[in-house]
């Protein structure tokens, strides 16, 4: 199986010894924020499998999709940039009374203001195809009719889905419990598996990569999947199916650990976040050095403050992915003054 070299690997195990002192756990974090540079986040690991096999099929285009400040959008337009390849982003604008039938209305700075994620989408000089969230409902038909235009007009394009979570795209993960594990075998973090992995869950990828990677890498028994967008159960069916479809790409893969997706820290809604999940991002950053955004790793981090403020996990090692997300958290500056 191919894969293109873009992440900086390893990424560290580290432990903020304030902060895991605070929440009553051996805390580590595996620092998946330094992946990369602008581009970095937990993406890259998924990039490297799915942008290879785009240059593998001869395309000259990548196609996805995410919301406006999708962290998986800007990673892929950045990665692609830097391959040569041509990006086209449908993105989800909320309020957007139309986006011409789902094909997508072009990027402006008044429905699309250049900030954060947005500012280094076009920087890096992807197409951005602005859709309204009914038509991002239908995003894998409105990629594809958008392919099969760039086809018509002599493109070689490349769809990749959403957070880059396919069964390949998700082999990225079971890599990186292979990393972690090489890491606890030399002696890191204690040189022992973790009782517990935590991360945010959005389309499912990281998470099925993550369940199978553990148990074949015998890193953790159990994974707690933070819910940041759809409810539980719809979190839940996409995992199982990603599952499935990492299997059948990898035929060494067996089981995953104990797993579940736990959407108490979803917030009101996707990338809206509470007062108290606010105060524990400052508190991760103020206790350390943590810089989390309030639509992944914040939340996920804010529902693992609150399982040990219950007393659920005390004691026990916990290992954190952080998954990136600086840009997003940037474009949400006006939404932190109550804790700044």
């Amino acid at each position: 199986m191919k894969r293109l070299r873009l992440a900086h690997l390893p990424t560290p195990l580290v432990r903020p010894a304030r902060l895991a002192e605070r929440l009553g756990i051996e805390l580590w974090v595996k620092r998946d924020d330094a992946t990369g540079g602008a581009e970095g986040g937990n993406k890259v690991r998924k990039l490297e499998l799915l942008l290879a096999a785009a240059l593998e099929a001869h395309a000259d285009t990548v196609v996805t999709c995410g919301g406006i400040q999708s962290n998986h959008a800007r990673a892929t337009a950045l990665c692609a940039a830097a391959l040569g390849l041509r990006c086209v982003l449908y993105l989800r604008v909320p309020g957007l009374a139309a986006d011409d039938d789902g094909a997508g209305i072009p990027w402006s700075a008044e429905v699309a203001p250049l900030a954060g994620n947005v500012l280094l989408d076009r920087l890096a000089g992807a197409e951005l195809r602005l859709i309204t969230p009914a038509s991002y409902r239908e995003r894998d038909a409105v990629m594809a009719r958008g392919a099969a235009a760039l086809r018509a007009a002599g493109a070689r394009p490349y769809v990749i889905p959403e957070g880059g979570s396919n069964g390949l795209g998700a082999l990225g993960y079971v890599e990186a419990m292979g990393e972690a594990a090489r890491q606890l075998a030399a002696g890191e973090a204690g040189g022992r598996p973790f009782d517990l992995v935590v991360h945010a869950a959005s389309s499912g990828g990281t998470a099925a990569g993550v369940a199978l990677g553990a148990a074949k890498h015998r890193v953790a028994g159990e994974l707690r999947a933070f819910a940041v967008s759809e409810d539980a159960a719809t979190t839940t069916a996409r995992v199982v199916a990603l599952l499935d479809e990492a299997r059948a790409c990898d035929a060494t893969l067996g089981l995953p650990v104990r797993w579940s997706i736990d959407e108490r820290a979803r917030g009101p809604a996707y990338a809206v976040s509470t007062p108290e999940q606010r105060e524990h991002i400052a508190a991760a950053a103020r206790l350390g050095g943590l810089v989390l955004d309030p639509v992944y790793t914040g939340k996920a981090f804010s529902g693992l403050w609150d399982l040990c403020e219950r007393g659920e996990l005390r004691g026990e090692r916990v290992l954190f992915v952080h998954t990136g997300g600086l840009p997003g958290l940037l474009a949400e500056a006006a939404t932190f003054t109550d804790v700044c």
